[in-house]
C-alpha cells in the first residue's frame, strides 16, 4: 500500500482481536517509528512492548490509578479499569525521553514521538493490522509510567493498541473547509 493510500484510508478501529502483529510485522512498525523526523537527531522515542500476559502489568497499574484518583469506585470498577489493557493482543507504549535538557526544546521532543506514533499506525494499516491510539491518566501518571519502564523524564505520547481489526472505523471525511486560511 503506497503512503497516500495509507493515509487516506487509515482509520481507528473499533474493536481489536488476536492475532497480534508477528514478531517481524512488529519489527517493521517500530522501525517505522524511529524513521520519523526529529529534530537535532536525538531519537528521544522510547518503546516498551506488551503481549500476552506482560499487558497485566499496565492493567495492574492502571487499576490502582483508578483506585488511587477514585477512592470511592467500586471493585467493579476498577475491575474493568485494569482489563482495558484486554482489549488487543499487542500494546506498544510510546514514549518521548526528554533528559538530559539541551538545545532542543522538550516540546519539539515530544512531538517528533507523536510523528514516530503516526509513522507506526501506517505501517500496521498497511500490514493489514488495525491500531487504536489510546492516552488517559495512564499516559501522564508517574506510578504508571515506573510500572512498565519509563522514567519521569519519559512523556507517554500514546499506548498504541494492535490486533486484527475485528469491527474496522470509518475513515474521517478529508475536506480542508474550516482549517485552513490561505494568505
Amino acid at each position: 500500500m503506497d503512503v497516500l493510500t495509507a493515509i487516506a484510508s487509515r482509520a481507528s478501529a473499533i474493536k481489536l482481536a488476536a492475532p497480534g502483529p508477528t514478531g517481524e510485522q512488529l519489527d517493521i512498525i517500530l522501525k517505522a517509528g524511529i524513521r520519523a523526523p526529529d529534530h537535532g537527531r536525538l531519537s528521544p522515542w522510547r518503546f516498551v512492548v506488551l503481549e500476552g500476559d506482560k499487558r497485566k502489568i499496565l492493567g495492574t497499574a492502571m487499576s490502582a490509578l483508578r483506585r488511587r484518583l477514585s477512592p470511592d469506585a467500586t471493585d467493579e470498577e476498577v475491575r474493568k479499569e485494569g482489563q482495558k489493557v484486554m482489549r488487543a493482543p499487542t500494546i506498544v507504549a510510546v514514549a518521548a525521553h526528554t533528559a538530559p535538557p539541551g538545545k532542543i526544546p522538550e516540546i519539539e521532543r515530544i512531538v517528533a514521538v507523536g510523528a514516530a506514533c503516526q509513522n507506526m499506525v501506517l505501517a500496521a494499516h498497511a500490514l493489514g493490522l488495525g491500531t487504536m491510539w489510546k492516552t488517559g491518566q495512564a499516559a501522564y501518571d508517574p506510578e504508571v509510567k515506573k510500572a512498565i519502564g519509563f522514567g519521569p523524564h519519559d512523556h507517554v505520547v500514546g499506548y498504541l493498541y494492535l490486533g486484527a481489526p475485528e469491527t474496522p472505523g470509518v475513515p474521517r471525511e478529508s475536506t480542508l473547509d474550516g482549517y485552513v486560511t490561505r494568505l
